[in-house]
């Protein structure tokens, strides 16, 4: 069976995701980028992993700092979740957290992932970078969703 990769895409948009910030320092600042595929890999050790495409600015600075912040974002951050997806004119109000882990991640996140880079694996046009979970925090709250190509909530 042919399918290009418009059906591809179309076929995966059926199974809904969480939605995530992948975040890394880039000089004095933060540079981040918005990733659905996302998913936890290990317990012991507690491993993580995201998919990453090769041309995207995240891709060189997570191999050149060694790790990686993943926040989860809740419901209310779609304009956090765009802007960070490319829609730079969206402006957003983040409060980074800083103290305490290797990598920025987002305090208003329903969970944030402090990640020291364990692994990547080459995954075609993407990296799978496994992360090792150093610190962590779960508030908690409603999710974000991704799902057929739109944002969505829970009922």
């Amino acid at each position: 069976m042919q399918f290009d990769s418009r059906a591809f895409r179309s076929a995966l948009g059926q199974f809904a995701t969480g939605v995530t910030v992948v975040s890394v320092r880039d000089g004095e600042g933060v540079h981040g980028m918005t990733a659905n595929a996302f998913t936890s890999v290990s317990l012991e050790p507690p491993l993580v992993l995201v998919c990453v495409d090769k041309r995207n600015r995240t891709h060189a600075l997570i191999h050149q700092e060694g790790k990686f912040g993943i926040s989860v974002l809740a419901e209310e951050h779609e304009a956090v979740s765009r802007h960070f997806a490319g829609a730079r004119d969206i402006p957003v109000d983040i409060t980074w957290i800083e103290e305490g882990v290797n990598t920025p991640v987002i305090k208003e996140a329903l969970a944030w992932l402090d990640c020291t880079l364990w692994q990547a694996y080459d995954g075609g046009d993407h990296t799978i970078f496994v992360g090792k979970v150093e610190a962590l925090s779960a508030p908690g709250g409603r999710p974000l969703i991704f799902f057929q190509g739109a944002y969505r909530q829970l009922a």
